[in-house]
């Protein structure tokens, strides 16, 4: 089960047709000014720039024009798989991040702590009617719990994904960039889940969420860059920790452990030799602490951003939105 059902059927495809910033080729936006402007490559290039991963700093987007690509039959579905078997996932996991190199081919395996207790679910993907052999037989021999894998429109893909599984939680995001799901990584992505799931289960013994998206993509992905806000040039892969729960009143506790977790697995993906230290460390924007360090989202394109800010919002009339503010 994830949180984020259709963000999470959107990045299955990024190894294909690259991220969805990236093809964006127009904006529609209201300025701060009140003023309606079209932003493109070559009408407002730097306000364009700025829309590409600026969030509402410079305004409120109306319209946006997109490229858009053929989509035939495609095969997927998302499979369950109970505590007994999450060894043999994590080890698959692993395999498919290392060793398949097919840009059609896609998975997302969420490692949860629902009901007391850990279990997986995955998204698997492929972009066509049938999967070459050698890529999902990884997964298809472990025993599932629940699974719905199976050719079908993309429509069908989408509306098979769950999504507002924590509807009326609180909730809190992290994340950690890496160049490699290695097996120690995913080994302790499932520590972290389980662990962390035991001491909130017996601490709070209410409703939680513990939860932690493993994204797989190719560098493929940054190849594709058309820049932008966010800086994604340089290949990096996001892992996307979210935690939800009740009360208000262990709002301290929660925010503390997934900003912990997020820094173990960083520090274990940098002893291992992953080059993602200091200012390496661009965070996915969605993804990120409420709280994040501007520079951990923009890296060096912050000056440039903060300079747009002042052009085309000098009083901060956007400041009265939520969100990351320049």
């Amino acid at each position: 089960m994830s949180d984020n059902g259709i963000e999470t059927i959107i990045l299955i495809v990024t190894c294909t047709d690259s991220l969805t910033i990236d093809t964006i080729t127009a904006f529609e936006v209201v300025l701060p000014n009140g003023t309606i402007t079209t932003a493109t490559e070559t009408q407002n290039p730097d306000l364009f720039f700025g829309l590409k991963g600026g969030f509402n700093n410079f305004g409120i987007v109306t319209k946006f024009t997109a490229l858009a690509f053929p989509q035939g039959q495609v095969w997927g579905g998302l499979s369950t798989f109970t505590f007994d078997q999450l060894d043999k996932v994590t080890q698959a996991t692993a395999e498919f991040a290392q060793q398949v190199k097919d840009p059609k081919a896609a998975i997302i395996p969420t490692f949860n702590f629902l009901l007391g207790q850990p279990g997986v679910s995955l998204l698997m993907f492929y972009d066509g009617p049938a999967p070459p052999s050698g890529i999902f037989e990884r997964f298809q021999s472990i025993p599932h719990f629940t699974s719905d894998v199976k050719a079908r429109s993309f429509t069908s893909l989408v509306q098979a994904s769950p999504a507002n599984a924590t509807y009326g939680l609180r909730g809190a995001f992290n994340t950690v960039s890496l160049k490699n799901y290695s097996q120690p990584i995913m080994n302790l992505v499932l520590d972290q889940c389980k662990n962390l799931g035991e001491q909130a289960s017996f601490k709070f013994k209410t409703n939680l969420f513990i939860s932690y998206d493993v994204e797989p993509f190719l560098p493929t992905m940054s190849a594709r860059s058309k820049g932008g806000a966010y800086p994604h040039d340089d290949f990096l892969m996001p892992l996307n920790l979210y935690f939800a729960w009740v009360s208000p009143l262990d709002d301290e506790w929660f925010h503390d452990a997934i900003e912990e977790s997020a820094r173990v697995i960083r520090e274990q993906a940098i002893a291992e030799g992953q080059d993602i230290a200091g200012a390496k460390q661009i965070k996915y924007g969605n993804y990120a602490s409420a709280t994040e360090n501007l520079t951990s989202i923009y890296g060096s394109n912050l000056p440039r951003l903060q300079e747009l800010k002042q052009k085309y919002d000098p009083n901060n009339i956007m400041g009265l939105a939520g969100g990351y503010r320049l």
